[in-house]
């Protein structure tokens, strides 16, 4: 051996940062980035859990709520207001909330159940008898007995509801729409 190596060599093992040091701080290093990387993907998954929850979700699947026997509603010669309950559950939270909706008969004598619910801005439409059409007490819009649009500032006329009979029951799906547009667009 060189004297040069001999005293390097001695050097090292005598050193306490030698070669046994080094491979624990190495050690020390890949710990600490493997915590890192387990912390960070742990703090990840709520934000990707986030960013797809619209993709993944699922909601409540709407049921249909009786409006009334079938035969109340054969010698409707006016629109009827009924209250429907619609069940909604938001999380582990079940809510039961009441509506007001219209029952009517369009052009070809065909029953339709109309939201209570003004397309302009969400204000509760009732029926003027006396000038046998709806009119929004907030901004003036006028609808027809079978809820078509007659004037005022909405852009459509009031919304129908999907209904089903099923054992002489008039049933309804209730749902709310988007206001301030003129297409009918579910929003719940």
């Amino acid at each position: 051996m060189f004297e040069g190596e001999a005293e390097s060599e001695s050097k090292v093992k005598a050193s306490p940062s030698g070669p046994s040091h080094a491979s624990r701080r190495s050690f020390l290093g890949v710990l600490l980035g493997l915590g890192s990387l387990f912390v960070g993907a742990l703090l990840a998954v709520p934000l990707i859990r986030f960013a797809l929850f619209p993709l993944l979700r699922r909601t409540t699947q709407l049921k249909n709520s009786p409006v009334g026997e079938l035969s109340e509603f054969s010698p409707l010669t006016e629109p009827v207001m009924r209250t429907v309950q619609i069940e909604q559950v938001d999380g582990w939270r079940k809510a039961v909330s009441e509506k007001a909706v219209y029952v009517t008969k369009d052009s070809q004598g065909q029953l339709r159940v109309l939201t209570s619910i003004c397309p302009h801005l969400g204000c509760t439409v009732p029926w003027n008898k006396e000038k046998n059409q709806f009119a929004c007490p907030c901004h003036g819009a006028t609808f027809a007995a079978d809820g078509t649009r007659v004037s005022g500032p909405s852009l459509r006329g009031m919304d129908t509801l999907e209904t089903t009979v099923q054992d002489g029951q008039l049933l309804v799906r209730f749902q709310y729409f988007r206001q301030l547009v003129s297409d009918k667009e579910v929003i719940g």
